[in-house]
């Protein structure tokens, strides 16, 4: 009788589906080629050197995401109207272009960053052939999204 009740128990027991992607951790030389790889873009469009405050970062096989805040070394603030981003145009000032989404591909043994987005409003790369490719590391938030 203990049995069949623990066994009923248990199948109240909400499951949760196992993710597909891990978190790289800090310090591993995956999550140093990750940050690598959006950097150049980083500081091509936000001006002079960035270190990167990682709010998500996802990996799975050869593809990886992450959702990060670009700041001074330092923890110095990000000006918006002082980067190149604004001056070229490619952005308005009032803009926060320090939030950064990325989607990488593995190439060989580098990792690229192939999509990527700065002070994005929307969740961009909830479309259907991104959450095709990427599912791995976007599925919570291709859901319902056609491919």
């Amino acid at each position: 009788m203990r049995a069949l009740i623990i066994l009923c128990l248990a199948c109240l027991i909400p499951v949760s589906p196992a993710r597909a992607w891990e978190e790289p951790a800090r310090g591993t030389a995956t999550r140093a080629a990750l940050m690598d790889a959006i950097r150049p873009h980083a500081e091509w469009n936000l001006g002079a050197l960035v270190q990167f405050v990682v709010h998500e970062l996802r990996r799975a096989g050869d593809v990886a995401f992450a959702m990060l805040h670009a700041q001074r070394p330092g923890g110095g603030a990000i000006v918006a109207g002082q980067t190149p981003m604004v001056r070229r145009g490619q952005a308005e000032g009032w803009m926060d272009v320090s939030e950064i989404q990325v989607l990488y591909r593995k190439s060989g043994e580098t990792w690229v960053a192939v999509h990527y987005a700065f002070g994005a409003t929307d969740v961009w790369f909830a479309w259907g052939p991104l959450c095709r490719d990427y599912r791995a590391v976007i599925s919570d938030y291709c859901t319902g999204v056609a491919e």
